[in-house]
């Protein structure tokens, strides 16, 4: 037992570590991004703007992982059995979709700077980019820091490699605005922060729809499992109504009726199932009917 509590610390530790990491990565992300929209509304550049966009998915990314990390120490109450875990799932559906307006927004806004190009300020909007990037690159050195291979900072380090794209792009612009003064590279380049944006979102939406839709979890089969389990699980003879959903990505459950072998122990058998579909499939919460 001594050695399964100190896993429980180290795991606790671990999640402390990636709060802090996740928190210092935010505060930076999110005074950032207000200091884009600011530069890109004083130089006049859309892209900056789209890049601030993009740091709200970066941001939201952030929030969701940061606020796992705090629901997770608190223990799931009567009436919400799975903790408050759900509600992180819902609130990156929401977040996606908000990214689809921001998205649509910018395509909308480049073109009509396309049939009617403003000025840009190709100077300050440099600066504002080349900043923009060091803090990107700050965030990423701070997300992926001491490993731990936890989904959701997963998700925030593929939105911050999507960022600086899209900090990268600004920077572009802004150069050949500097040394051309073709200010048309501006709305282009913001429609390519708009995809990069669209396509983050797709994912997020995605995802957490499958999950909120009681989706099977990703990867899982469920007729191959069923296959797999009457084969290698000893005293198996038939697995029915077999059904597995996620409450989040980490929590996976099933449930299934189980018919085993009349020679053998039923609880031993249920134990095996349990034990081979936790370490096979990652799911660890299965209730198993017997049937006789």
């Amino acid at each position: 037992m001594a050695h399964h509590d100190h896993s429980a610390a180290g795991h606790h530790h671990h999640h402390a570590a990636n709060e802090k990491k996740v928190a210092r990565a935010a505060v930076l992300t999110g005074l950032f991004m207000v200091v884009e929209l600011v530069g890109g509304l004083i130089s006049g550049s859309l892209a900056l703007i789209a890049d601030a966009g993009h740091m709200l998915t970066d941001f939201g990314a952030m929030i969701l992982a940061w606020s796992a990390f705090r629901l997770a120490r608190r223990p799931a109450d009567w009436k919400r059995t799975y903790g408050f875990d759900r509600f992180s799932v819902l609130a990156a559906f929401v977040n996606g979709l908000m990214l689809f307006l921001v998205a649509i927004w910018i395509c909308w806004e480049a073109w009509g700077r396309l049939s009617d190009p403003a000025p840009v300020m190709g100077k300050v909007m440099m600066w504002v980019a080349l900043a923009g990037l060091a803090v990107n690159i700050a965030v990423f050195v701070i997300l992926t820091r001491g490993g731990g291979e936890n989904l959701n900072i997963r998700a925030a380090v593929l939105h911050v490699i999507g960022d600086l794209l899209g900090s990268v792009a600004a920077l572009i612009a802004s150069i050949v605005i500097i040394y051309t003064g073709w200010t048309p590279i501006d709305p282009i380049l913001s429609v390519f922060v708009a995809l990069i944006i669209l396509r983050a979102a797709w994912a997020v939406v995605r995802d957490s729809a499958h999950i909120l839709l009681e989706g099977a979890p990703v990867g899982f089969d469920r007729d191959a499992v069923t296959h797999q389990l009457q084969d290698e699980v000893p005293g198996v003879s038939k697995v029915g109504h077999f059904h597995a959903w996620s409450i989040t990505q980490e929590r996976s459950m099933a449930t299934l009726e189980l018919t085993v072998d009349p020679a053998t122990d039923a609880q031993d058998v249920k134990t095996r199932v349990k034990t081979w579909l936790s370490e096979q499939h990652g799911i660890t919460h299965v209730t198993i009917e017997l049937c006789r």
